[in-house]
Parts: C-alpha cells; sequence; structure tokens
C-alpha cells in the first residue's frame, strides 16, 4: 500500500511548536506513509492521500489549494487531524465548504485503535480500486440463456470501477481449443482419481484451461467469465477445472456468462487476493440463519483439499467437490450496473457431499439471521461470492 500524508498550517502559529507536535501525533500511526508535506505535487497518486490539517486557521489557505487537488484527482478528500490547535475545528469548516460544493470527503479523527484501523482500510480499499481502474475483463459467449436479471451494463462499470468489459465469441474459445489437440491432462489431476471415465475428461479439460489462457494472454485481461454450458454440447466436457486453476493462478474466471458474479470475483480478488467461491444459494433457514450453497467448481488455492467428480447436471466432464477451511466468512455480490450490493458475514460450518447437488456443498450460518430476508425478497440474481474471514467493512468501502 501507499499512503502519502501532505499538510497545511496557518503561518500565525508558532512554527517549532507546530513541528513538535506533528512529530508526537504522527509518531502514533501508521508508519509506512510517505510524508510529502506542502509539495502536493503527487496528490492522488497513492492508495490513501491524506491532508494533515496541523492547525486552525487554515480554512482559506486549503480553498487556494482545492483546484490543484481537483486537478489532479476526483478522489475523496481525506482530513487527517489531531485536534490540537484547533485543526479539528478548521477541518469542520472545510468539509462543510466541500460538501456545499459537491465534493465528498471525511474528517479522519478519533482515538490511536480508530485512527490506525480507519487509514489502514481506506489505504486497502485504494488499492484494491486501483488494482480494477484500467483493468479488462472477458465474457466469453454471452451470459447463459437463464440469468435473465444479470445483463451487463459496461457504461456503469467503467464509470464506478474503472474496468473494461471485452465481449468475446464462443467460437474464438471453440478454434484456440482445437488449436490445443496436443495438450495432455494435468498429472497432479489424473493422479486424483482412480475413475477411467474422469481420467479420460481430463484431456478436455485441460485443453479448455490451455485455451482460456491463450484468450486472457491474447486480450490482455484480468479475468472472464464463460458461458461454459455450451462446452458440454460443443466438446463434451466442463470448464470447471480451467476456472478452478484459472482463479487460483490470479485470473478471475467465473461461470456462466455471469457478468455481475465476475465483478464481484474481481472485487474479491483486488480487496482480498483470491477470486471467491461463486455459488447458487440452494437452501435456506430464515429463522436459524443457515444457508446451503452449492457450485461445480472453486478455486484451487481456497480449499485445503479437494476432489474429483463429474459436473452435476450433466453427469459428464469434471467437477470439483472443494472443501474450505471451517470458520469465517463472508458472503458479497454486486449488481450489474453496481448500484446495488449486498454483503454479509459468517460462519462456514461445515462441507458436505450429498449427490443431489453441486459437488462443493458449503453449510454458512450468517452472523445475522434476518439477512436471509434479502435473499427471498430482494436477491441480486443467484450467484454469491463466498470468501473466507470477516470483510464485510473493507468491501464496502472498496465499492462505496
Amino acid at each position: 500500500m501507499s499512503i502519502a500524508i501532505y499538510t497545511i498550517t496557518s503561518p500565525l502559529h508558532d512554527k517549532a511548536a507546530v513541528a513538535a507536535s506533528t512529530k508526537e501525533f504522527l509518531g502514533t500511526i501508521r508508519p509506512e506513509f510517505t510524508f510529502c508535506d506542502t509539495d502536493y505535487t503527487s496528490y492522488g497518486q497513492n492508495d490513501l492521500d491524506l491532508i494533515y490539517v496541523r492547525t486552525g486557521g487554515t480554512e482559506g489557505v486549503f480553498k487556494s489549494l482545492l483546484p490543484q487537488l481537483q486537478s489532479q484527482s476526483q478522489k475523496p478528500i481525506r482530513l487527517l487531524t489531531s485536534g490540537k490547535s484547533n485543526s479539528l475545528a478548521a477541518s469542520m469548516e472545510i468539509l462543510s465548504y466541500l460538501r456545499q460544493n459537491g465534493i465528498s470527503g471525511e474528517i479522519i479523527h478519533g482515538d490511536e485503535t480508530y485512527v490506525n484501523h480507519r487509514i489502514e482500510l481506506l489505504a486497502r480499499a485504494g488499492e484494491a480500486r486501483r488494482y480494477l481502474n484500467g483493468a479488462r475483463l472477458g465474457i466469453v459467449g454471452e451470459p447463459s440463456d437463464w440469468l435473465i436479471s444479470s445483463a451487463p451494463n459496461p457504461e456503469a462499470v467503467r464509470a464506478r470501477l474503472g474496468v473494461e468489459l471485452v465481449r468475446i465469441p464462443m467460437e474464438e474459445l471453440l478454434g484456440e481449443y482445437e488449436a490445443a489437440a496436443d495438450v495432455e491432462a494435468d498429472p497432479a489431476l489424473v493422479a486424483k482419481t482412480q475413475s477411467t471415465v474422469l481420467k479420460q475428461s481430463l484431456t478436455g479439460a485441460e485443453r479448455i484451461y490451455v485455451a482460456l489462457k491463450r484468450i486472457v494472454a491474447k486480450y490482455g485481461l484480468k479475468g472472464l467469465t464463460i458461458r461454459c454450458f455450451d462446452l458440454l454440447t460443443a466438446v463434451k466436457n466442463t470448464g470447471c477445472i480451467a476456472l478452478a486453476k484459472l482463479n487460483s493462478e490470479g485470473i478471475v474466471a467465473g461461470c456462466e456468462g455471469d457478468v455481475p458474479a465476475m465483478l464481484s470475483m474481481a472485487v474479491t480478488r483486488a480487496t482480498l487476493g483470491i477470486s471467491g467461491f461463486q455459488a447458487n444459494p440452494s437452501q435456506i433457514n430464515p429463522v436459524t440463519g443457515e444457508m446451503l450453497f452449492a457450485h461445480c467448481t472453486i478455486p484451487l488455492n481456497m480449499v485445503n483439499l479437494y476432489e474429483l467428480d463429474t459436473h452435476y447436471e450433466s453427469g459428464i466432464g469434471v467437477g470439483i467437490r472443494g472443501y474450505m477451511q471451517e470458520g469465517p466468512v463472508t458472503i458479497f455480490k454486486v449488481s450489474a450496473d453496481l448500484s446495488r450490493s449486498f454483503v454479509a458475514e459468517g460462519e462456514l460450518l461445515r462441507s458436505q457431499a450429498k449427490p443431489d447437488l453441486c459437488r462443493t456443498q458449503q453449510v454458512i450460518k450468517l452472523a445475522d439471521a434476518s439477512q436471509t430476508g434479502y435473499f427471498l425478497t430482494n436477491p441480486i440474481g443467484n450467484h454469491h461470492i463466498i470468501m473466507p474471514g470477516h470483510n464485510a467493512e473493507l468491501l464496502r468501502e472498496v465499492i462505496r
């Protein structure tokens, strides 16, 4: 993370006293920032830019500086204050002026614990947004026919996240699949099963993986989603293995051409360094808050162990039954135009392996059982993204 701190100071205050107060205050907060003092030339280029209002009487100084700040960055303006020398009062007047002019911002002020937590949160969110800005995400084929509420909104995605959606015909993937005719099955995956049928399918699964990697390289993608059910008829196989491997390598890879799910995974990747598990809610208990989620692929770097099985709906190809570490999890989803989002924290109680569901199955209990109402009254599509840890506060900051 890159954190820069700039200062504004009233010339009326004693310089030696202000310097001593600054040294004392900055000694209580995160040490890894770059102290830029009054040189604002790099403002807006960091994950987090802080303006340290050191004294009162700085309102006019800030007003004169504002045009330069706005020309360099449209990010919210973060005012850091110690509360000494009337700095908080000045910050409140500055923030009020910003609000009157339609400019977002906030004052970071409080005890040492709060200030450090807020700085870390904002810096991590800024780092995630910088990762997303300029990213290209591919849509291989159209979204699946049943995703009737998940049509992408490229303009909104570019405006909110700086992400470009790239449409890629399914025929191009199939062409790359044919070009990978000499590719052999992954030996590590072959060793995972005794089933002759699965071993035979693993060669085709590896060809899909190689084909998708070539498309990622060709278009300079940070991620993609694929209309994967078309592969069932086109090549008699599934993309489950390919997506699991791509995600574990840092390339966001989603199922069924679901663009909102892919965007949610991209935000997760930018924020936590993992893509998350794209899954369907299969059962909900509104009273206890327990939910069952399932899908036939999961990133290999998110599980302690995994098994191979057929793809559930079709009974062909290769699916993955993954077992994630039990404990804290977060469930996340953004809408196609990013106007809505859902975040809930909970606990992964157990994984299971029932034969009548997609292969990876997770039983999760929400921390707040009332949030099950969202799924039953106002959901954002069917797929949701599950990730380890409690990350709701950070995710909300990234997408606000």
